[in-house]
């Protein structure tokens, strides 16, 4: 009986767990609000819809790019020197360069092949809330958030003044033949920076303000090309190209490139190298792979640190061992001495100093009444002979003594350490 109920309550779990799994699936998915700007997301803040109608608007092939701007540059350069090899007075094909991103930055080899390309007579789109210092110090502009300009107030008898930022902005060009459009409202928070008047350089020219004339598309010159910059690039995005009542603000900014000539999609200042994802890229790309990483990676941690740490039994302190070497010394010395006998520490220093003759002049056989071997002890140590004879003499006379008295010893060992010492 109890078998049974425990089989119906698995059971029952079982089914309420896949009628959550079901429900989970099949209900509406939230929409997706990150923004992206990538020309094949078709959620809100993705850039599908403007990279699939730009072909018509520029009247020629759009290519997406997914090298970094030195690579592009030098590659179509070198294709346009190869074409024109041997013909005189050929004319360079002119090409646009579209980047649309929340932050635009560049490296010195970057900086330096973009203006070069613009100085030949291209043009550049860049539409971006951040762009890079070097190319800001080169072109002499600078962007600033809208609140930072001049901030309203609102006062009342009941609070102190305040700053109020209004919920929505509103665009429009300035230039004559696209001042009659209507204008163009964007939320506050998504289109917030502008640029500074003050430091446009003299030759720009302000395509689109908003409603207190502060700069958000300008074009800027620099050598035969120009620099289209736009400080909104959210009006580039799906939600704002597909609505009828701000469609038009992208499609009139863009349409300030020159038609007929091939256009760049920049891809790669988004989604890198093509190929070049890694696999933790792909996990943190998609929301429930990046919640089970980071729930995984937080279960391992807190895994190690309790498990371990309940596990590990303590490891005790060892101390070293002393170093007992001195005292055995002087309790060894001080037996020899209680003895008054030194007859075998006599002994022992002569046989090691008879193994050091052996092993430093290579003498196999020592006799020490032999005069040719204290000649070559004499030659080889470079001792005198006299020195030897009377070295040899002291040993042999320690030896055949029946009892060694302390300055017998301390005689025999001076003898050996200035031998040593003598010796070469």
């Amino acid at each position: 009986m109890k078998n049974r109920q425990f089989q119906l309550y698995l059971l029952g779990l079982l089914v309420l767990f896949g009628i959550y799994i079901a429900v989970d699936y099949y209900r509406p998915k939230p929409a997706d609000r990150t923004q992206t700007f990538i020309n094949r997301d078709k959620i809100p803040y993705g850039t599908y819809a403007l990279y699939d109608l730009l072909p018509d608007l520029l009247r020629d092939s759009v290519q997406t790019v997914r090298e970094p701007i030195f690579n592009q540059l030098t590659a179509w350069q070198a294709k346009q020197s190869k074409r024109n090899s041997g013909k005189a007075n050929a004319r360079r094909a002119a090409a646009s360069y579209v980047f649309i991103q929340p932050t635009f930055r560049l490296d010195s080899l970057d900086a330096h092949a973009l203006l070069r390309f613009v100085a030949q007579g291209n043009d550049v789109f860049i539409a971006a809330e951040e762009f890079d210092r070097d190319l800001r110090d080169t072109l002499h502009f600078d962007t600033a958030e809208a609140l930072s300009f001049r901030p309203h107030f609102r006062t009342d008898s009941q609070s102190d003044s305040i700053a109020v930022r209004p919920d929505s902005v509103t665009l429009r060009f300035q230039t004559p033949g696209l001042a009659p459009l209507r204008r163009f409202r964007y939320p506050a928070t998504l289109a917030a920076t502008r640029f500074v008047t003050d430091s446009l350089p003299p030759g720009a020219t302000v395509l689109a303000s908003d409603e207190r004339r502060r700069p958000v598309l300008v074009r800027v010159a620099h050598g035969g090309g120009h620099f289209y910059l736009c400080s909104v690039p959210i009006a580039f995005t799906n939600v704002f190209v597909l609505s009828p009542q701000t469609s038009d603000f992208a499609f009139a900014s863009l349409s300030h490139l020159p038609a007929e000539r091939p256009a760049w999609w920049d891809e790669y200042q988004k989604q890198g190298r093509l190929g070049g994802k890694s696999l933790l890229g792909v996990l943190l790309r998609y929301p429930a792979l990046r919640a089970a990483f980071y729930l995984t990676c937080i279960g391992s941690l807190l895994f190690i640190f309790f498990e371990a740490k309940r596990r590990q039994r303590i490891i005790p302190i060892l101390k070293p061992l002393p170093n007992t070497t001195l005292l055995f010394t002087h309790t060894v010395a001080a037996l020899y001495r209680q003895g008054n006998d030194h007859t075998q520490l006599a002994d022992k220093k002569i046989n090691l100093f008879l193994e050091y003759l052996r092993t430093r002049f290579h003498e196999p056989e020592l006799d020490l009444n032999d005069e040719h071997f204290r000649e070559r002890l004499a030659h080889k140590s470079g001792v005198t002979r006299e020195a030897v004879d009377k070295l040899l003499r002291l040993i042999n006379f320690t030896r055949t003594a029946p009892q060694v008295s302390d300055h017998q010893l301390l005689q025999l060992s001076h003898a050996i350490s200035e031998f040593r010492r003598m010796s070469r």
